[in-house]
């Protein structure tokens, strides 16, 4: 009789069952999109993150453009500063020909009666004739008016080399700020079209979103700038009445009422040359804002404010940093229609004020000069430029 065997267990090497088998192919799939599928992007920014990246780039480049505004100024003057020098040296080259071209003569002379011909020759050859002088005794050996030539022939060699290298040096500065000024140019360009890229990217509801938050943005603003003009309308009705209280008092004791003839006649021109100004302005609402263009088609910030002074006949500096400078600092309480109104801590935008808390300014890329409340922007400073 045979021996009693167990029946063995299927091996782990045999064939699966079903289950073990599904789960397996399970995971192989999953493993295979896993390697497939593409690096998971970065997640969306939300809506006031791009509002605010795009705000800073904007404001970016227009501090890039102000920086372009200073390097094309100063490439402006330098390039007048070089050609000035060329031409000096051009002229100063022609009298030191003429000069040589005496004392030629005065060699050949000098040459054909067998007197000092080597001295004379090596004069005209030499890199600097004051030393040749200081090591010969030539000036002993020529004529009254040979000396008068000789001399006239050091001079203008001395103040040509002299302009020569000046005008090298300042073709130098020349080539460095116009380098300056492409790099200013490019990463105008590089903000821009970053922003751009972020707008280009949000949906239409988010579009709708953005417009609404611009909105109430605008909406504070003119109810600060409102808040402005009855403070300011306040204030001039006491100045007013302390006027005509005071002008009382004056006449009754015999004195003559108002301020000097001389004040009174300052300030009537500070305000007709304050009127000339706005009324420019005006008349460009309307116009698009581009980086760099001071008129008559197209503006930046500080190209408005300064052509509209220009109108009447005051010239302003080119940049906000220096427009800034360019008169008296008021208070924005105080500020009067034609004041140059300067926003952020870097001053790097401007507009022109023209009462009741509002303004007329060239904004931003892709927008066009209008009047818009002053407290749109944080407030740097106030400046009265006449």
């Amino acid at each position: 009789m045979a021996p009693h065997r167990r029946a063995r267990p299927p091996s782990s090497m045999g064939i699966r069952t079903p289950a073990i088998a599904t789960a397996a192919l399970t995971s192989v799939a999953l493993l295979s999109q896993t390697a497939n599928a593409a690096p998971s992007e970065e997640p969306r920014p939300s809506l006031e993150e791009v509002e605010k990246k795009v705000d800073d780039l904007y404001r970016q480049a227009e501090t890039a453009g102000e920086k372009y505004n200073a390097a094309k100024e100063k490439t402006t003057k330098q390039k007048k500063r070089v050609d000035t020098l060329l031409d000096d040296v051009a002229r100063r080259t022609e009298k030191l020909n003429d000069a040589r071209e005496e004392l030629g003569t005065f060699a050949a002379a000098q040459y054909r009666t067998g007197a000092a011909a080597p001295d004379t020759a090596s004069l005209l050859l030499a890199d600097n004739p004051q030393d040749y002088f200081d090591q010969t005794q030539l000036m002993d050996r020529l004529t009254s008016r040979q000396k008068q030539s000789v001399d006239d022939y050091v001079t203008q060699q001395t103040a040509t080399t002299e302009k020569r290298q000046e005008a090298s040096e300042s073709l130098e500065t020349l080539t460095r700020t116009q380098s300056s000024l492409k790099t200013s140019k490019a990463d105008v360009q590089r903000k821009l079209a970053t922003a751009r890229d972020l707008l280009s990217k949000l949906t239409t509801e988010e579009k709708t979103r953005l417009a609404a938050i611009e909105r109430q943005k605008q909406e504070e603003a003119q109810r600060k700038a409102d808040e402005l003009a009855r403070q300011q309308a306040a204030d001039a009705e006491r100045r007013r009445q302390e006027a005509a209280q005071g002008a009382g008092a004056s006449t009754g004791a015999g004195s003559a009422p108002g301020t000097s003839g001389t004040s009174g006649s300052d300030s009537a021109a500070s305000t007709a040359k304050a009127g000339k100004a706005l009324a420019f302005a005006r008349a460009q609402v309307g116009k698009p804002y581009v980086w760099g263009a001071s008129g008559p088609g197209s503006y930046d910030c500080s190209g408005l404010t300064q052509a509209a002074w220009k109108a009447a006949g005051v010239t302003l500096p080119r940049t906000t940093w220096d427009q800034v400078k360019a008169g008296t600092t008021v208070s924005v309480n105080s500020a009067q229609p034609g004041d140059l109104v300067f926003f952020y801590d870097d001053i790097s935008h401007v507009g022109i004020y023209v009462g009741d808390g509002m303004m007329i300014h060239a904004p931003k890329p892709g927008a066009y000069v209008r009047e818009e409340s002053i407290f749109y922007m944080p407030i740097h400073s106030v400046v009265r430029p006449a």
